[in-house]
């Protein structure tokens, strides 16, 4: 028991921190609140099942075409909705809400209501100190780990992961020091979309598909984002785990868990709103007054 619940608390942790990165991502940059955000990842898995059973592609080239068209697709709502009302928060967010609903409502039409399955990269098991870990599994917990550490060093090492954060920090600021803030704003968005990609493509042979799957991952991914803190990508990552590891206790120990899992999620969500409402590692923002 014990066994399978760190498995699969590492599994569930490392989806959520790559969605809430990516969230958190465009947020801090863009100032965009991208509530389609997992419906992309929904977006991402229904392409690889298409792929992988209709098209007959290999699992590998499956990830990569659902990568690259949900990229796309992603850069396109920006530019066709976000970029034209991004300086409406309401806006961009009943946009982004109608957006979710009208992916969910297309995969429905096309794919039906009815569950769907994606064939694993690899079959079998392998113990790793005593823990039994199936292959898919472990190839998600090391694929998380490694996007998630892939994108600090972005961020930390690389002259875009500057331009990125000066244009997080300061968007005036870094418009007269001479940088592209669309170009670098655009770029963020797709970042961000591939990132929700990947993690559509990592869940895909784990999880059964079906047009509903985009919304409790955007609960999940909404509480750890506040409970990591709003700005702090670190936070968001570690909130991710604590929740993934909170679901998995619930799911594995508690009767009927499996139904409460977004309820625990929005639980912990509003308490932190109502104690620390900057989170663990967020800014704390004080009103200016005259």
């Amino acid at each position: 028991m014990l066994s399978k619940i760190i498995v699969q608390g590492l599994v569930s942790g490392g989806i959520y921190a790559v969605l809430a990165v990516g969230f958190s991502l465009i947020f801090g940059v863009g100032k965009i609140l991208n509530m389609a955000h997992t419906a992309f990842y929904m977006v991402s898995a229904y392409i690889i099942f298409y792929a992988t059973s209709m098209l007959g592609l290999p699992l590998p080239a499956s990830l990569t075409l659902a990568i690259i068209l949900t990229t796309v697709l992603g850069i396109a709502c920006y530019i066709l909705f976000f970029n034209r009302v991004k300086h409406h928060d309401t806006t961009v967010m009943i946009i982004s809400v109608a957006l979710a609903i009208i992916f969910q409502e297309v995969l429905l039409l096309v794919f039906g209501g009815h569950y769907r399955g994606v064939p694993p990269f690899a079959r079998g098991f392998m113990e790793i100190w005593q823990l039994r870990v199936s292959y898919q599994h472990l190839i998600a917990i090391v694929t998380s780990g490694v996007i998630l550490i892939g994108l600090w060093i972005m961020l930390k090492k690389t002259g875009l992961g500057t331009a990125i954060r000066s244009v997080a920090e300061d968007r005036e600021i870094a418009n007269l020091m001479g940088m592209n803030v669309d170009r670098i704003l655009l770029i963020v968005m797709a970042i961000s979309v591939a990132l929700a990609g990947l993690a559509g493509g990592v869940i895909a042979p784990i999880y059964m598909l079906s047009p509903l799957m985009w919304q409790q991952p955007m609960a999940i991914m909404l509480a750890a984002v506040v409970l990591g803190g709003l700005g702090s990508i670190g936070g968001c990552v570690l909130g991710a785990f604590i929740l993934g590891f909170i679901e998995t206790i619930v799911i594995f120990l508690v009767p009927g868990g499996a139904f409460l899992q977004g309820a625990v999620s929005m639980s912990v969500m509003v308490l932190v709103l109502l104690f620390r409402p900057e989170g663990l590692f967020g800014v704390v923002f004080e009103e200016e007054r005259l």
